[in-house]
């Protein structure tokens, strides 16, 4: 379309930066200055990109506390025929933030959403990762809720596809862990680390090396972390029972069932979940 003549009554969904501001598309800040207001997650971040770019059209809040009182709102400035741009902090809007709602809404509504394509972590991370790019699945941040983030790695155990998460600094330590027990140490691992900024980083390794290093090494900055799947013909070079074999020799030795069972699984490419449950099979 031609972005100096804009529709009536449309919601813009607009990709910003996502740390470098060179990479604003000049469509971006375009649709930005003639929108009639920019509904923003943050207007205090916001509100420095639309002064670098010399944008000074009104912002509007529109986060995840006030998501839904917020959407009635727009929706009813959109359906009087005024032009709203959806933006987050970093990124496209929608994912992993609460636009998703807002476009929804919009959906339901039959208003028009039109997408202005911008920088994603989760694809920047996976193109650069040097893991299959053909077949992937995205699933933004785990549970935070111990329980809940098991059940989610036990599900996505046998997934073949490349996986891709986020995960804040303070968690991500943590976040490993649970993802070795889940997925299995010997996993191949690219964390990258504030994607685009000065201080860029990507680390690469494998689940248990990049435990140990981050023992270590402070994590800072928002990660993006993509895992290879799994490679079920590997998985499966030893039966239930030959790996119970392995468990019942742990035991006897003096571990105990989740010692053994968190050992056999740096040992092999199998999670800790799954080889607990074949050591609770095991008769003291």
């Amino acid at each position: 379309m031609n972005t100096d003549e804009l529709k009536q009554g449309c919601l813009y969904v607009v990709g910003t930066p996502i740390g470098n501001l060179e990479d604003m598309t000049f469509r971006a800040v375009k649709i930005l200055q003639k929108v009639d207001a920019i509904a923003a997650e943050d207007t205090r971040h916001t509100g420095k990109l639309l002064q670098h770019f010399q944008i000074t059209t009104p912002q509007i809040s529109y986060h995840d506390h006030n998501r839904f009182s917020r959407s009635l709102e727009l929706i009813s400035r959109l359906k009087r025929g005024e032009n709203i741009a959806l933006v987050t902090d970093a990124g496209m809007p929608g994912i992993s933030d609460p636009g998703y709602d807002l476009v929804k809404a919009c959906v339901q509504e039959n208003i028009s959403v039109i997408p202005i394509p911008g920088v994603t972590a989760a694809i920047t991370a996976l193109a650069v990762s040097g893991l299959p790019t053909d077949r992937f699945i995205f699933e933004g941040f785990l549970p935070t809720k111990e329980g809940e983030k098991r059940d989610r790695l036990s599900s996505l155990s046998h997934e073949t596809r490349t996986l891709i998460f986020y995960e804040a600094p303070h968690r991500l330590l943590q976040t490993l862990e649970n993802l070795g027990e889940g997925l299995g140490y010997s996993r191949k691992i690219v964390l990258g680390r504030e994607l685009t900024k000065l201080h860029e980083e990507l680390w690469r390794g494998t689940l248990k090396e990049a435990i140990a290093f981050y023992q270590t090494h402070s994590p800072k900055g928002e990660f993006t972390i993509v895992i290879e799947g799994a490679i079920l013909d590997e998985k499966q070079t030893l039966s239930p029972e030959q790996l119970k074999i392995e468990l019942h020799h742990l035991l006897e030795e003096g571990m105990t069932r989740s010692q053994a069972s968190r050992h056999l699984a740096q040992l092999t490419s199998l999670p800790r979940r799954h080889l607990y449950q074949l050591a609770l099979e095991i008769e003291d």
